[in-house]
This record gives structure tokens, C-alpha cells and sequence, in this order.
């Protein structure tokens, strides 16, 4: 780093959660120990002008307005075009601070040259001392997906050790400016999940590596803008995780993944979304299958 204390551009999204992102905001004022900073908040076409609260709980904040929802990937895009900072800090407006946040995230970037990424401990807000994320697996070539390293346990120091990890967290990455001019920003027709899965992988491929740092903590809500279950969160998981496959996997494991798909998630998932009555998780689901034909992947 060309400085000691380069300039963080902390991005976070709004989307009708005004109280939320206020909250957020107020943590940040209350909690962070580091500067210098600039913060923006990207709303993606709310209902009502967020402006004057969001500037009542952080006066500094920058606060972009997008003309239409462009989702997870294409609000943070819209920030990181405007972001001044030698960093930047995509982060979700359901966590808050804890001090020494970025301090810790930027160490990682001064003891490791390859570092492209660097992701804090998550603990769940409302359970405190529990771990939701200290890295992620890597994706399974069968199911299309991953778990989180350490989610549900009590934290008792176990992932206390600084280490790569296959994913960064959207919910909070410190990605250096290097990324963004080598790799470019996240592809934004993923509108909501595995974008950051996605990215991560093009990251990697251009030689950087992604960085779990534990001595950094961050309180995250959960899903409090699509909500825990909603039909919305499955169409985009299913369709997602069929197309994170096909931009991510080669040939044949592609076909591994086709094959258990088939045989096993559709009946399985249908049977249960019948079983339980959920007809417009139902219908999401095979939204989300359909909606891969006649879909070009590119890169």
C-alpha cells in the first residue's frame, strides 16, 4: 500500500429500508476507528426519497439515487464508479460496526501482496457470539452450492487463524482498487446471490487471492430486505445457482452438476414445495429452471 492510512469508500445499498440503513449509519459514526473515509449509500429506487434521514444519521454520507432497482451487484457497481478511495468497503446496510473493523481488514492487505479481498468474522446480530461466516467451501460440483465455515457455531476462538478462502461475503468485502482495475466490477445480471460468489471466482483468476481476517467482527441482521424465505429469494437462488455453474464450471463437471439437478433438486424441491403447500415457491423454482433457456453465458 502506497499509504498508511489510505482513503475506505464505504458502499452500502438501500432499497426501501431506510430505518436500517439509518441504523447502520449510526453504528458507523459510533463505532469506527479508522479514517480517513467516504461513505455512500446507493438507493435502488425506493418508493420514497431516503435523503434527509440518512443524512440526519450521518451528515457526511453521499447518497446516490438509481432511477430503478439494479439489484445487489448493479447498485454497488453504481458506488464503486463514483468511490474515490485506494479501497473499497461493499457492505451491507443490515450489519454494524464493531471498532477496529477496517483496521483489521486493511492488515491483511500490508502482510499479504496477493490479497485482492479481505472479509471480517461475521456473528449474527441477534445472537451475539455465534458465527455466521469465518470463510467459505468451496462450491459443490453436485448441488451448485456452499457452506459457510464456522455457521451456527459458538465462537470459542476455533477460526481465530488468519487464512484464504475459496468466497468472498457480500455482506462485507474490502476489495482493493487493483481488483476493480484488473478484474473489473461485478456482473450485474445476477441482479441478487452468487454475484460475489461469481466475482470471487474472476478474481482468483486473475491471480489474487481472497483473505478471511478474524481479529476483524462485523454483527450481521440476515436477509432483512428480501426476508428469511420469500418467493423472490428462491427464484433468484435457483436461477443463480444454475447460472453460476455454467459461467464457473467446465465441461465435464458441468454435466455432474446437470445430472444431479435433475435427478435429484427438481424432484426433491418440487415435492416439498407441494408437501408444505408453497405454491409460489413453487412456481419461482421453475421460473428460476426456465428461465436458463435461450441464455447466452458470457464472461
Amino acid at each position: 500500500m502506497s499509504s498508511p492510512n489510505p482513503l475506505i469508500s464505504i458502499i452500502t445499498l438501500n432499497w426501501n429500508s431506510t430505518s436500517v440503513t439509518c441504523e447502520f449509519l449510526r453504528s458507523l459514526l459510533r463505532e469506527n476507528t479508522y479514517t480517513p473515509i467516504e461513505v455512500i449509500v446507493v438507493d435502488n429506487a425506493s418508493k420514497d426519497d431516503p435523503t434527509f434521514e440518512l443524512t440526519s444519521a450521518y451528515p457526511d454520507v453521499k447518497v446516490l439515487r438509481n432511477d430503478k432497482n439494479l439489484g445487489f451487484a448493479g447498485g454497488n457497481n453504481t458506488g464503486i464508479e463514483i468511490a474515490k478511495g485506494d479501497f473499497l468497503f461493499i457492505v451491507n446496510n443490515d450489519t454494524e460496526f464493531t471498532p477496529g473493523l477496517l483496521e483489521g481488514l486493511l492488515r491483511i492487505f500490508q502482510k499479504y501482496p496477493d490479497a485482492g479481498v479481505a472479509c471480517p468474522k461475521f456473528h449474527y446480530f441477534f445472537q451475539k457470539g455465534t458465527i455466521e461466516y469465518a470463510g467459505y467451501n468451496a462450491v459443490n460440483i453436485f448441488t451448485g452450492r456452499n457452506g459457510m465455515i464456522g455457521g451456527g457455531e459458538e465462537d470459542k476462538g476455533q477460526y481465530d487463524q488468519i487464512r484464504t478462502t475459496h468466497y468472498a461475503h457480500g455482506g462485507a468485502m474490502l476489495v482493493s482498487r487493483r481488483v476493480i482495475e484488473k478484474v473489473g466490477t461485478m456482473y450485474e445480471p445476477f441482479f441478487l446471490y452468487y454475484e460475489e460468489l461469481d466475482w470471487s471466482e474472476r478474481i482468483r483468476k486473475k491471480g489474487f487471492n481472497i483473505y478471511y481476517q478474524p481479529a476483524s467482527l462485523i454483527y450481521h441482521k440476515e436477509s432483512m430486505t428480501t426476508g428469511k424465505f420469500s418467493p423472490l429469494k428462491t427464484f433468484y437462488l435457483t436461477r443463480n445457482r444454475i447460472w453460476f455453474m455454467r459461467r464457473n464450471i467446465a465441461w465435464p463437471g458441468l454435466l455432474v452438476f446437470y445430472a444431479y439437478f435433475l435427478c435429484f433438486t427438481i424432484p426433491k424441491n418440487t415435492l416439498t414445495f407441494l408437501w408444505k403447500g408453497q405454491k409460489e415457491h413453487l412456481k419461482s423454482f421453475w421460473k428460476g429452471i426456465f428461465w436458463q433457456f435461450n441464455r447466452t453465458i458470457t464472461i
